[in-house]
């Protein structure tokens, strides 16, 4: 059969999709989108476990559930006439997403649910069952060989060159890293790095603060991008 009557056939086929709906196509297209809308609640899941955000992010959490059908749906769509296909990547060649992605994580969560929507649309159960279950563990595996606690970014302003080393004393044990040092003719400005195994981070910021030279300290989360 050559190209020109491939494309026919499915001209043909779309036209009488209506009609040759079955139930059987029925029953494929319940099992196919109920598979995607499970692995995609399950991703979602997973996200909300290991998110390292300080607020949790609602709106992602939707967008995986919801590309996770979608994908499937399209997937689904495209499989079975090849006139779709092509309409559908002309289509999908003029989308221009233009959000931002700022944590890394996020995308692989949102292409692993475009993954899995693939797959499920393609009818491949048990690779979408394997798949999920071998990120699942990778993301596990992962989130607990990493560091155990927070990092934080500490802005201490001060005076006196002197102060730098009571500072030091002050912080003790705490493990830390110089980031920047920045100096005003009589004040200075440090930012350190510090890593935090619990949530008792005032321990140190009251003793840097009874130091005689600093005016003040401020502590900030960082996670790859600064949160107030």
């Amino acid at each position: 059969m050559s190209a020109k009557d491939i494309i026919k056939k499915s001209f043909l086929e779309l036209e009488n999709f209506a009609n040759t709906f079955t139930v059987d196509y029925a029953i494929t297209v319940v099992l196919v989108m109920l598979t995607a809308l499970i692995l995609g609640f399950f991703i979602n899941l997973v996200y909300k476990k290991f998110y390292r955000g300080v607020v949790y992010n609602r709106a992602m959490s939707i967008t995986v559930v919801g590309i996770t059908v979608i994908t499937a749906a399209v997937t689904l769509a495209i499989s079975t006439n090849i006139v779709i296909s092509l309409g559908m990547v002309g289509a999908l060649s003029i989308v221009r997403f233009r959000t931002a992605v700022k944590d890394p994580l996020d995308l692989l969560y949102l292409f692993w649910a475009i993954t899995t929507g693939i797959i499920s649309g393609a009818k491949m159960y048990p690779l979408a069952i394997i798949s999920f279950i071998i990120m699942f563990l990778i993301i596990l595996i992962m989130s607990k060989t990493s560091f155990k606690g927070k990092v934080y970014i500490a802005i201490i302003h001060y005076t006196g060159e002197l102060t730098i080393d009571k500072i030091k004393i002050a912080l003790g044990r705490q493990k830390y890293r110089l980031k920047s040092k920045t100096t005003r003719k009589d004040s200075y400005e440090l930012a350190l790095e510090l890593y935090i195994k619990d949530n008792n981070t005032l321990g140190f910021t009251e003793k840097i603060n009874e130091i005689s030279g600093v005016s003040d300290v401020t502590v900030i989360q960082y996670d790859g991008e600064y949160y107030g």
